[in-house]
Formats: C-alpha cells, sequence, structure tokens
C-alpha cells in the first residue's frame, strides 16, 4: 500500500490520481500519520462501497466495546452493547 502526504495531494495532485490508479489504495498522511484513505471506486459501485466502510466502522466499534469491557473485567450482553451504540449515536446527533 502507498502512502501519500497532504503536501502531495495539494501539489500534485495529477500524480496522486495516477497512482490510485494502479495502486487502488492509497493511505493519506498528515504529520507522518495515517488519517485516510483514498480507494478507487467505479460511480456505480458508491452506494455499496459506502455500506462496507460503514459495515465495517460498526464491527470495529463492537469489537473495541467488547475488548473494554473485557479489560474492565465486564462481559456486556449484545443488547448492551447495543444500548451503548444508541447512546453515542444520541450524542453525536446531539453536536
Amino acid at each position: 500500500m502507498k502512502f501519500v502526504t497532504v503536501r502531495d495531494l495539494r501539489g500534485r495532485p495529477t500524480k496522486v490520481w495516477k497512482d490510485l490508479k494502479t495502486e487502488k489504495d492509497l493511505v493519506l498522511t498528515s504529520n507522518g500519520k495515517p488519517m485516510a484513505i483514498i480507494t478507487k471506486i467505479r460511480e456505480d459501485s458508491l452506494e455499496s462501497t459506502l455500506a462496507a466502510l460503514r459495515r465495517d466502522r460498526a464491527i470495529q466499534a463492537v469489537r473495541g466495546i467488547q475488548k473494554d469491557s473485557q479489560r474492565q473485567g465486564k462481559n456486556l450482553s449484545l443488547k448492551q452493547i447495543n444500548a451503548v451504540i444508541a447512546d453515542v449515536r444520541r450524542r453525536r446527533k446531539q453536536h
């Protein structure tokens, strides 16, 4: 996987887009730290690609909650995890 800096994206966008055609995915970095993934998609697959990314984020969030509960010596049920997720979503909408 190729890494591209924010500076490269601003200063040499044509090269970045050419790299994207061959690499399929690029990691965008700022101050040496990954901050985003630029991925090549087709117009007709935009919605399904976004849905897949959102599903993966949700899975990662659930795994993170499970790991936190294990570290704290708690065993949260799926119902409790869903309540935590609902609470986080509710707080996000308020901001």
